[in-house]
């Protein structure tokens, strides 16, 4: 039985160290490889043969990529084609795909990030699109329960989650809003051996004050004005299970006063009862307040903070732990598409690019929430940059019009080359970046905006010494 041929792909650039690079990356990978010096060449090789992708760089010395494009589609609509640029923008982006790339990945490219876009982009060509949606799944190893992520901040806290999973120690998680305290938290119950027992939550800053005690440990009939039977409190109704005190350092010092003995000796007494109720639960806290400051200043019991804070396990934000953006938009791609029974299959590179530059705020729950949106809002099997800038731009991201003098614009009667016009700009701005930062490299590129690798890429293609 001969063994199948391998797919053959056809490299348009005009570079000739860039096709020279795909070339030996390409057939690394087992792949048939021809080349194309310009557009013109591809167009008559399309004609030619068939090709089952193409990868094309936007800019050519002829005419554009998109044009390629076009014919490749015109040709032969089983032929995929994945464009590559140096000049990535939102629009061409999105008309790259209303023509039906792909994908659509900015230069620099990541080696390895191109052999899977291609690998996805030939799946695509055998017609096998569940084959994709399940590849494109997160591998096993990157989740843990209801946890995404394989940064090695997050690896620290599986860890410590397997660790004291099966104990009845108190734990602490803090961190910011929106990072995911809940799951861990979530995590710990169901690794335990109380997995099969109730899980409380209780949110702390969500109850009124006059409330709070009737609430954590119940009350008599007729302890107080509208008290005409009596109730279980939250704690007697997660007897043998796991108390969640979310939001814990919003509780006043009052309330702290009687959970103290709660979580010391598992006993208390119900409002106006005068029997002590004992329970078996273990008690997990959550707080987005440094409480070590606020027992300092008198708003939280240090003796209630040691005991709640046996172990404690810190949630990084999102901002610390970047390398897990993909995966985590991946994975709420996933769900949405189900949710709103659409075939969105993944992000593009150069969403994802943009997202590296905004800070998230509102962390994981942000991220959650912009991706939902995308996922409703594109009319494509790929989320592009558009659909996220209705809301980072608005929020973070300013136009560079607002800070940069607007210049002059006249056209000379005898024309002029707007690749030269701009090439100048971009050389100006990485000059004037260069000196701003003192040479340092990683700040140039804070300061404009983007990666150190698209950075450094840039200081060569224009020949800007440093």
């Amino acid at each position: 039985m001969t063994a199948p041929e391998s797919p053959h792909i056809l490299v348009v650039d005009d570079e000739l160290s860039m096709r020279e690079l795909l070339e030996l990356m390409l057939k690394r990978e087992n792949y048939q490889v021809s080349l194309a010096k310009n557009g013109l060449t591809a167009i008559e090789m399309l004609e030619q043969n068939d090709f089952d992708l193409i990868l094309c760089d936007i800019r050519l010395g002829d005419i554009t990529g998109l044009e390629v494009l076009k014919a490749a589609k015109k040709k032969n609509r089983e032929t995929v084609v994945v464009l590559i640029s140096a000049y990535a923008t939102t629009e061409l982006a999105v008309e790259a795909m209303n023509e039906g790339a792909f994908d659509y990945v900015p230069k620099p490219f990541d080696n390895e990030e191109l052999k899977q876009a291609i690998k996805n982009a030939l799946k695509i060509k055998t017609g096998t699109r569940d084959q994709l949606a399940q590849k494109k799944k997160p591998d096993k190893s990157i989740h843990f329960g209801m946890l995404v992520g394989e940064d090695p901040k997050m690896l620290h806290i599986y860890e410590l989650v397997q660790q004291t999973a099966k104990t009845k120690t108190s734990v602490m998680i803090t961190g910011e809003s929106g990072t995911g305290k809940e799951l861990i938290a979530n995590s710990l119950h169901k690794l335990s051996n109380r997995f099969d027992k109730p899980f409380v939550v209780i949110n702390c800053g969500g109850i009124p004050d006059a409330l709070m005690e009737s609430e954590l440990f119940g009350h008599k009939k007729g302890a107080f004005t509208g008290a005409t039977h009596d109730k279980k409190g939250l704690f007697e109704l997660a007897d043998k299970g796991v108390v969640f005190l979310d939001e814990v350092g919003e509780l006043s010092v009052p309330i702290q006063v009687k959970l103290l003995r709660a979580v010391q000796e598992k006993v208390f007494k119900p409002v106006g009862g005068t029997e002590n109720i004992k329970v078996d639960i273990r008690i997990i806290s959550a707080t987005n307040k440094n409480l070590e400051d606020e027992v300092i200043n008198g708003k939280f019991r240090e003796d209630l903070f040691y005991r709640l804070n046996v172990i404690e396990i810190k949630v990084p934000p999102l901002r610390e732990r970047k390398s897990d953006l993909r995966t985590l938009a991946q994975h709420f791609i996933e769900i949405f598409s189900k949710d709103m029974d659409k075939e969105v299959y993944k992000i593009s590179s150069y969403a994802i690019d943009l997202l590296q530059k905004y800070d998230f705020p509102g962390n994981i729950r942000e991220l959650r929430n912009l991706i939902e949106r995308s996922v409703a809002l594109t009319t494509t099997n790929i989320i592009l940059p558009d659909s996220l800038t209705l809301s980072i731009h608005k929020k973070q991201w300013k136009s560079p019009s607002r800070d940069i003098d607007r210049p002059m614009f006249e056209i000379p009667p005898n024309g002029f080359s707007i690749d030269n016009i701009l090439e100048n700009i971009e050389r100006e701005y990485i000059k004037k970046a260069l000196e701003a930062s003192g040479g340092n490299k990683n700040k140039t590129a804070e300061l404009l905006g983007i990666t150190l690798r698209s950075l450094r890429h840039r200081i060569g293609k224009l020949d800007i010494t440093d």
